[in-house]
Order: C-alpha cells, then sequence, then structure tokens
C-alpha cells in the first residue's frame, strides 16, 4: 500500500465514529485536511453547560482550558471551590467541578497553580462562569481539535444560544479569550 494513503489509528477511529454518528452509512463528515475546524469563541460563550450535554462524543469534545498568562494564581479560586464552602480544602464537597476536573497544586503561600485533568472535564462550564463571575476570567472553554470527529453539523453549534460556534480556519484551532493566538499558531 501507498504509505501515503495509510491512514493513522485516530483518523480510523474518528471514521468509524462518524460512520456510527451516521446511522451506519457513510456520510460526508468533516476532516481537519479540509482546512477548517469546529471551534468556540470564548468571547462569546454564556456558559450555558450545552457543550457538556449536546457534544456526540461523550464526554463532550468540549474542554476548559486555563490561559496562566492572566491566572491570579489565587488562593482562594472560585473556579476550583464550590462558593459558600466552609472551608479552603480539596474534599468533594468543597470543589465546583462535578468531575474534581481542576488539579490545585502550592506554588507559595498564599499561592497555588490551577490545572486542568481534560480527562475528567466534561465542558459543563461551571468553572468557567465562576471564574469569569468571581476571578478574572483566565478559565474558558475550547474544543480539543485532537478529540473531536470534525460533524459537518456540530450538534453543539446548534443548541447554542450565543452563536458562539464557527468554523476556524483548521491552521489556527484555537483561540484564547483574550484574543490573543497561541504559542505555536500564526
Amino acid at each position: 500500500m501507498d504509505e501515503s494513503k495509510k491512514i493513522g489509528r485516530r483518523d480510523f477511529v474518528r471514521g468509524a465514529a462518524a460512520f456510527a454518528l451516521a446511522g451506519g452509512t457513510w456520510a460526508a463528515v468533516g476532516t481537519k485536511a479540509e482546512g477548517t475546524v469546529w471551534q468556540l469563541d470564548p468571547n462569546k460563550c454564556t456558559q450555558c453547560g450545552r457543550c457538556a450535554t449536546h457534544c456526540v462524543l461523550n464526554p463532550s469534545a468540549v474542554k476548559c482550558m486555563n490561559q496562566f498568562n492572566i491566572c491570579g494564581y489565587c488562593d482562594l479560586c472560585f473556579a476550583y471551590l464550590h462558593p459558600g464552602s466552609r472551608e479552603r480544602n480539596t474534599g468533594a464537597e468543597n470543589l465546583l467541578c462535578p468531575t474534581a476536573a481542576i488539579e490545585r497544586k502550592f506554588i507559595e503561600d498564599p499561592y497555588y497553580e490551577y490545572k486542568i485533568n481534560e480527562d475528567n472535564c466534561i465542558g459543563c462550564a461551571k468553572c468557567v462562569e465562576a471564574c469569569l463571575v468571581f476571578g478574572n476570567g483566565s478559565f474558558y472553554l475550547q474544543v480539543r481539535q485532537d478529540v473531536c470527529i470534525n460533524c459537518n453539523e456540530c450538534s453543539i453549534a446548534k443548541a447554542c444560544p450565543s452563536n458562539a460556534w464557527s468554523k476556524v480556519p483548521a491552521s489556527k484551532p484555537y483561540m484564547f479569550i483574550t484574543g490573543e493566538t497561541p504559542p505555536g499558531q500564526k
């Protein structure tokens, strides 16, 4: 077989998932080779929670990101701790995230770094909403292009009440909440 025509395991799985989603018929499903991918504009997102429930993948291809250059490395992070928590510890009753996807790492007193464990993140946006209300807005949602199957008609885009979804160039698949270009993109 011609080496240039071989497909990788991930592309095969994406194709099989698209086949299953199309009801077992081969439908025209978008590929990243076409030049565009679906992405969520974090500046239009209203944190409605539909990214977690309307994606054809389970868990959703939408994940929370933390833009570290604007993160405050807070002791009391409202994206991490449930508002009204009696204590600032990692007990499940104190955490805002329903899947414990945010990991807290001590830096120096009183600072902590907050990282997203994407394997646990379902894209519910609870932490994003809290960070926007009580923090500096460093948490935001994005479609992870290594997870997304790039459906021609994204079901989340159809359900989005703020019209925050669009096709973007595959060469620039991610957006920062500040509008800056992420590292590695031009």
